[in-house]
């Protein structure tokens, strides 16, 4: 294995390409994405965090198995979140229940960024914030979940969305627009405070 220095300078496209050249150094690759991943996962699914890594395992089985299928000309988060994205689907949308009572992990400025972007009014207690937030994004059909999670807690612009969903950036646009507009209801159905 040749090792580096420090790997964390490298970019995606650079990481990859040694990998490609030594695949021991998989591990770099995995070490940058594993937390990324799994709290991807976490927030679409609400999946306990065992059921999470063994997806995420499976996303990484695929990544290593896969990589030399990468298109260099594509960003390879992009690449690697839609093979989680499809994990995502395969392994637990086919699981309907899901555990009550967990509280998805959300950064603090994502949580007040949705706010802000959905006119919810900014709770002075921002424990608060997230459990409306994590509330809301359960009720809502998952096709809404997941665009507001890429597009708010993943922080990911159109063009990766759809790379992601592989949905042209116009449908993206679109059914960000419905996702909003889906969580402003379930907002006034479960009596939370809009600032209307």
């Amino acid at each position: 294995m040749t090792h580096y220095n420090n790997p964390d300078s490298l970019n995606d496209a650079e990481l990859v390409k040694i990998i490609l050249t030594d695949q021991e150094n998989f591990l770099y690759l995995v070490n940058r994405y594993k937390d990324k991943l799994l709290n991807y996962i976490r927030r679409l699914t609400n999946a306990s965090l065992e059921e999470a890594e063994d997806t995420l395992q499976e996303v990484f089985i695929k990544v290593y198995l896969n990589l030399n299928d990468f298109n260099p000309d594509l960003k390879f988060s992009s690449w690697i979140y839609r093979i989680t994205h499809n994990q995502v689907i395969s392994r637990h949308r086919k699981i309907k229940a899901r555990p009550e009572g967990y509280m998805v992990d959300i950064e603090d400025q994502a949580a007040r960024n949705l706010a802000a972007d959905i006119d919810i009014v900014a709770a002075t207690d921002l424990t608060i914030l997230k459990q409306k937030i994590t509330t809301i994004l359960n009720q809502i059909a998952p096709k809404y979940r997941e665009i507001l999670v890429l597009k708010f807690l993943e922080e990911k612009n159109y063009q990766e969305i759809s790379d992601i969903l592989k949905k042209p950036a116009g449908t993206v646009a679109s059914q960000l627009n419905k996702a909003k507009q889906e969580f402003k209801r379930e907002l006034v159905k479960q009596k939370f405070i809009l600032n209307i």
